[in-house]
C-alpha cells in the first residue's frame, strides 16, 4: 500500500531534507512546498509556534489539495523571557540570516553568566488532510544552553550556538545522526511518525 504524498510546508532546504530522511524509512513521501508554483508564501502571525504550524499545514493543503505538514519551531531563552520565540527566523529584522540572528542573540546575551544562558528549542507540528482540518498536533523541546563562540558547521539556524550539556557540543558540532536523535524536530516527528501513518493509512483505504 502506498500512502498519499505530503507537502512540507517549508521553503528550508536544509529543513526540508531533514524531515524527509526521518520520514522515509516509514514509506512516507514528502514534498517540499518550493516545488509548487502556485502556493505563495503563508504569512507567519501566530502568536505561538502552534498557531503558526496549523495555518501553514490547512493553508497549504487546502490550497493544493493534499495532504501538509506544517511546522514551526525556533529558539525560547531563559535570560531573554522566552526570546526569540517565534519570532526566531527573523529575530534581526525583515531581511534576517542565520549570521545576523546569531549575532543579536550572542550581543543580547552579552554579560550573561554561563549557568544563566539555558535556552530551548522548541518543535510544533500540525497534520492537515486535504481539505484544512488539522488532524494531528505534536509538540516536543530539548534543552540546551547558549555558547559565546560558534562551534561546527552542521546544522542551521542557531546550532552552531546551541550546546547540549550531556556531550559537551553544540548542534552544530554533532553529527546528523545524532541530530536525529536528539533534536526538537526528531522528538516531535518520533512522536508524530505513528500517529501519521495511522492517518494516511486510513486515507489510502477509503
Amino acid at each position: 500500500m502506498s500512502f498519499p504524498e505530503v507537502v512540507l510546508a517549508s521553503r528550508n532546504k536544509k529543513k526540508s531534507e531533514e524531515i524527509r530522511a526521518l520520514l522515509a524509512p516509514h514509506g512516507v513521501v514528502v514534498r517540499s512546498v518550493a516545488e509548487f508554483e502556485e502556493m505563495g508564501d503563508v504569512v507567519e502571525d501566530g502568536t505561538t509556534f502552534a498557531e503558526n504550524a496549523a495555518k501553514k499545514a490547512s493553508e497549504t493543503a487546502t490550497t493544493l489539495k493534499r495532504w501538509a505538514i506544517g511546522e514551526d519551531s525556533g529558539l525560547r531563552v531563559d535570560a531573554l523571557k522566552g526570546a526569540p520565540g517565534v519570532y526566531s527566523a527573523r529575530y534581526s529584522g525583515p531581511n534576517a540570516t542565520d549570521d545576523a540572528n546569531n549575532a543579536k542573540l550572542i550581543e543580547d546575551l552579552q554579560g550573561v553568566p554561563t549557568e544563566k544562558r539555558g535556552a530551548e528549542y522548541v518543535c510544533h507540528v500540525a497534520v492537515s488532510d486535504p481539505d484544512g482540518n488539522i488532524r494531528l498536533r505534536i509538540e516536543a523541546t530539548c534543552r540546551g544552553r547558549i555558547g559565546t563562540e560558534p562551534r561546527g558547521t552542521n546544522g542551521f539556524g542557531y546550532d552552531p550556538y546551541f550546546i547540549i550539556p550531556e556531550y559537551h557540543a553544540t548542534f552544530g558540532e554533532l553529527s546528523p545522526l545524532v541530530k536525529q536523535v536528539l533534536s526538537h524536530r526528531a522528538r516531535a516527528f518520533r512522536r508524530l511518525i505513528p500517529q501519521l501513518v495511522k492517518v494516511l493509512t486510513e486515507a489510502a483505504t477509503t
